[in-house]
């Protein structure tokens, strides 16, 4: 068994979200800043998320040839999601924030890596 992702699309689709949700976060959207307000994330830490998630688009595409370190990254999203999850319970924000933003993201998250990684073996 290779340690590379097979099949590569649903990787290539998560990098390819995460670039556009990095993007969106550069000078926040309205949709992401009042997400971002919603749930008490501190604006002096915005800054954060844009080279966060570029990170994840970079682990992601390495990933396709340097071995685990897509599903690497792919476990740091899920990680990252669950919190924002967290978040947003903790907010009480259980609107469409926590349920397409959050959630949804969670979800791609865990469908990428279950897709592109279930035949990696354990390092």
């Amino acid at each position: 068994m290779s340690p590379t992702p097979d099949p590569v699309w649903p990787v290539l689709v998560l990098a390819l979200v995460q670039l556009v949700d990095a993007a969106a976060c550069v000078r926040p959207v309205p949709f992401v800043a009042r997400c971002l307000d919603d749930v008490g994330f501190p604006r002096r830490w915005w800054w954060v998320l844009p080279p966060l998630k570029l990170a994840a688009v970079g682990g992601l595409v390495l990933g396709l040839v340097v071995p685990y370190l897509g599903a690497l990254t792919c476990g740091a999203l899920v990680a990252y999601f669950v919190v924002a999850v967290g978040m947003h319970v903790r907010a009480r924000d259980l609107g469409r924030n926590l349920f397409v933003n959050a959630l949804g993201m969670l979800a791609l998250c865990v469908a990428a890596g279950v897709i592109a990684f279930a035949g990696v073996p354990a390092a």
